[in-house]
């Protein structure tokens, strides 16, 4: 099982994610990836987020973990979700670094009606709303595409 830490970064109620497609269908990415040999998580983060969208970040506390489990994927994943917040730049998509074809500020209220990767998108807003830092979620529920 590989491990995939991402984060969570939230400015007036809304939470960034990177948009995809797939076929006809919209994914929303938490920003984040995988991490390189001898890297730490928060070491990850930091990477992927100046790489992919040209920001420094401050990662704080994790919100929540969970397993994505697919037979057709050749490794399973358990992704760490951690809440950040920007301390330097502004998120800016990085095309060489990434295939997402846009960044989206999604008001916190809408997340859990989104196909995401995590499929996170209720569980964050019970983790965000109830401050329920820390929780195992399990099994992710998520597409194949």
């Amino acid at each position: 099982m590989k491990v995939r830490p991402s984060v969570a970064i939230i400015e007036n109620n809304h939470l960034l994610l990177m948009r995809y497609e797939y076929g006809s269908t919209q994914v929303y990415n938490l920003p984040g990836g995988n991490t390189d040999p001898g890297e730490t998580l928060v070491g990850t983060l930091e990477r992927e987020l100046r790489e992919e969208l040209g920001i420094e970040i401050e990662v704080g506390s994790m919100l929540l973990t969970g397993e994505v489990i697919l037979p057709q994927q050749k490794t399973d994943v358990l992704h760490c979700v951690f809440i950040a917040q920007v301390i330097g730049g502004i998120p800016i998509l990085n095309p060489s670094e990434t295939s997402a074809l846009e960044i989206k500020w999604i008001p916190l209220s809408e997340i859990n009606q989104l196909e995401m990767y995590p499929n996170v998108g209720a569980e964050l807003q019970d983790v965000l709303f109830q401050n329920q830092l820390g929780k195992y979620v399990g099994k992710i529920n998520q597409k194949w595409h």
